[in-house]
């Protein structure tokens, strides 16, 4: 099968939106280890990525309860909202790289080059 020819725009576009999906995956898996490792949410670090994950997480929130257990000093949490944060946005970002790439396919098929 003969490799398509991926111009220059396509290959950019596909690296902007893996770079863009790494550090989303990267401040979620942050966020992640911080519940299960029950960090100090009242820590600057720890409160200010748990605020900008929040907006990440939202759309998931109620969807299964977090597991808590009570340590004693800490909490550990298990939060099922961001486990299913970081798969849907790397299917979206799969998706939407696919969705490039099948048009880029249909226009190359039919001659047209941009």
């Amino acid at each position: 099968m003969e490799k398509v020819h991926e111009p220059e725009w396509f290959i950019k576009a596909r690296n902007v939106i893996y770079y863009i999906l790494s550090v989303i995956e990267v401040i979620l898996a942050f966020r992640l280890i911080f519940k299960l490792l029950g960090a100090n949410p009242r820590n600057g670090f720890v409160s200010f990525l748990y605020t900008l994950t929040s907006v990440f997480v939202a759309p998931f929130n109620g969807i299964f309860a977090p597991f808590v257990t009570e340590g004693a000093a800490t909490a550990f949490v298990v939060e099922p909202s961001t486990i299913i944060a970081m798969i849907v946005y790397a299917i979206l970002a799969r998706g939407i790289i696919s969705l490039i790439k099948l048009n880029l396919s249909g226009k190359e098929n039919k001659g047209e080059q941009h």
